[in-house]
């Protein structure tokens, strides 16, 4: 019973994984972010692999699972710190999108209650960089604490599947254990068979005067 209720657990942690990945992945492409875009690709096969485990009993894709879990835990503390600017990370820079554009987090210029304003181009001046004309006003919530909420939220949910993963794997392989032992994959399996003795079938035949 405590390891059927576990693995309906994970499997609505999986899916629960997979919604949150797909929402992130969306935004992520609509700010041109591609670590994260690579890392939610990633984070997607590996939370499907480890649901297909769980459903089919195999303990294996859900150890990878695990081990995925505990890294994307780490990648999003990373994300935290690089949009909170600690350890010398800045969320200014283009590390995320490995120096090749400018582009920032789309919440940046489309957050609640954003007004996003192109501003004009200085006489004789032009640039190719029209973003840095725009000016974002009334935001109700700075971009990067938006980034760090999702973060936060992707760290919370993965705690929860490496504790039940870990939980179902334990569960998982005590039953196989203890289907081995009483011989429930022994290719010969031995039956006890409850014969007489050829004797004891023979009857005495009394002939009738």
């Amino acid at each position: 019973m405590g390891c059927c209720s576990g693995r309906c657990t994970l499997i609505f942690i999986c899916t629960l994984q997979l919604v949150l990945a797909l929402e992130r992945q969306v935004f992520d492409f609509l700010g041109y972010q591609w670590a994260p875009i690579l890392a939610n690709f990633f984070h997607i096969i590996i939370v499907i692999l480890g649901l297909f485990g769980t459903i089919q009993y195999r303990p294996r894709y859900i150890v990878v699972y695990t081990v995925w879990a505990a890294l994307w835990v780490a990648w999003n503390v990373f994300i935290i710190c690089f949009y909170l600017d600690v350890g010398g990370l800045s969320k200014d820079s283009d590390l995320l999108t490995f120096n090749i554009s400018a582009h920032h987090s789309w919440w940046s210029e489309h957050g609640p209650g954003c007004v996003r304003r192109e501003m004009p181009q200085a006489p004789g001046v032009r640039t190719t960089e029209s973003h840095s004309y725009i000016t974002v006003m009334g935001c109700l919530m700075e971009y990067q604490y938006i980034e760090v909420v999702h973060s936060g939220t992707q760290i919370l949910v993965a705690l929860l599947g490496f504790v039940y993963a870990c939980y179902v794997v334990s569960a998982i392989t005590e039953e196989e254990d203890s289907f081995d032992f009483i011989g429930g994959f022994d290719p010969f399996p031995l039956y006890h068979v409850n014969e007489k003795p050829s004797h004891l079938l023979l009857k005495p035949m009394y002939l009738s005067t």
